[in-house]
Order: structure tokens, then C-alpha cells, then sequence
């Protein structure tokens, strides 16, 4: 896909010279990034290069110190009911309901975005997520990769037209990361957009359709995720593992 798919198709996230600054430090320099309805940006980068920062910025958890963003037309804001009905986020915390079991999370989830028949599209969602097993523990009794299919069931059994994903592959293991790659696909299909933090180079190849690398901050490379990948390879004392 073009690198300037975004900009022929309309986009429905667009950041414009976005940077961020905590204590007088830059940590994000002035990044434009288009993301267009099933287009799919991956963001890559070794651990402290931006890629959350820049993430929580496009989701309006964190304002820029420069810069805009908006989603379709309307400036970024969390607390916008005309986002948050349109936006779903799976964010690097772990969030939940402690006296609330998984399938009673959902249900809450689904029920407060009007969701029409949430109890059958819940138990849709449980079976897709291998969590019907343990529909009704609480999060307590979890493991750590049943909490992130349970976060990730969060963000699927609600209305989106954008997900903004910080590594949502942590914790699982190979299948589960087979399921979500083929998640993400279907979504895309459908028309929704992904903006996904990622350190598994697999998962981007396979599902974005343009990728973004991040150092200290700065964009060093973008595009196809294949030549970007094998650009990073390719460079002097580098290579994918540079990535993670």
C-alpha cells in the first residue's frame, strides 16, 4: 500500500505536528501521522523510544505539548461522548472491576454502549477470545494472558471505528497471538482503524499496512512494513532485534 494511502482515502485519525514535553524534555519531537478507515499503522521501536507516548497522545489521554490532533474532523478529547462511543483503546495497565467477574465486565461494557442483544454478542465475544471457560472468575483468579484477552474482549464487545492498541500481544502466547493477528485482520475488513503499539515484527508484517519506527523520540523510518523492516535489518550494528 502507498505510503500516502491515508491522505487519498480521508483520514479518520490525523496528528499534526504533534510532540510532547514532560519537565522541559522533549520526548516526542513533532510527529504528522494520517490514519485512513481499515488501514492499519504499526509503531515500532526499542522500549523508551515513544511509541506509548505517542499512542496515549492520539488517544486523548495525554495532550500534546504541540500540535493537533483530531478524529474525523473533531479535535481528540477522551471525554467527548461522540469519541468515546467510537473509540476503543487497550491501553499498557490493567484496569478492571475487581468484584466483577468476565463475563459481568463485558456485560457492563457492552449494556453502557447500547449494544443491541449484549448477552449474545457477549457470549460471541467470550468464545472468540477463549474466555468462556472463565466467563465467570474473577480477575484475580486469571492468568496473566486471560487478563489480556480479557482487556482485549473489552475493546471487541463495544461500537469502534478506531482501535489504539499498546502492545496487545504481551502475555499471550503463540495461538493467542495466531487469534489476534487474524482479529485484527477482521477488522480491518470491516472498515475500522488500528493504530497498534507492537514489539513482535511477525505481527506487524502481518497485519499493518504501513509501519513507523521511533528512536528517542523522532520517526527514523516509515512505510511498507517489510522495507522498513529490512532497512532496520540492513543498517550498520542494527537489525529487528533493535526493535523490541
Amino acid at each position: 500500500m502507498a505510503e500516502n494511502s491515508s491522505a487519498a482515502r480521508g483520514a479518520l485519525l490525523q496528528l499534526t505536528g504533534v510532540s510532547r514535553s514532560y519537565g522541559g524534555r522533549e520526548v516526542l519531537h513533532p510527529v504528522d501521522l494520517a490514519l485512513a478507515a481499515g488501514e492499519c499503522v504499526a509503531l515500532l521501536g526499542h522500549n523508551g523510544s515513544g511509541k506509548s507516548t505517542l499512542l496515549r497522545v492520539a488517544a486523548g489521554r495525554d495532550l500534546p505539548t504541540k500540535g493537533t490532533v483530531r478524529f474525523d474532523g473533531l479535535a481528540m478529547d477522551e471525554n467527548d461522548p461522540r469519541i468515546r462511543a467510537r473509540v476503543a483503546v487497550v491501553g499498557d495497565t490493567v484496569a478492571c472491576y475487581p468484584d466483577l467477574t468476565v463475563r459481568e465486565h463485558l456485560l457492563l461494557v457492552a449494556v453502557a454502549h447500547g449494544v443491541a442483544d449484549a448477552a449474545d454478542w457477549v457470549d460471541q465475544v467470550l468464545e472468540n477470545r477463549s474466555l468462556t471457560e472463565r466467563a465467570d472468575a474473577l480477575p484475580t483468579a486469571l492468568s496473566s494472558g486471560q487478563m489480556q484477552a480479557l482487556l482485549l474482549a473489552c475493546a471487541m464487545v463495544r461500537p469502534r471505528d478506531l482501535l489504539l492498541l499498546d502492545e496487545p500481544e504481551q502475555r499471550l502466547d503463540p495461538e493467542a497471538r495466531r487469534r489476534l493477528a487474524e482479529l485484527l485482520k477482521a477488522e480491518l475488513a470491516d472498515g475500522v482503524a488500528v493504530l497498534l503499539v507492537t514489539h513482535h515484527t511477525d505481527l506487524a508484517l502481518e497485519v499493518a499496512d504501513r509501519a513507523v519506527v521511533l528512536e528517542d523520540g523522532r520517526v527514523v523510518r516509515q512505510g511498507p512494513p517489510a522495507r522498513v523492516l529490512a532497512t532496520a535489518a540492513a543498517a550498520p550494528g542494527a537489525g529487528t532485534a533493535g526493535l523490541r
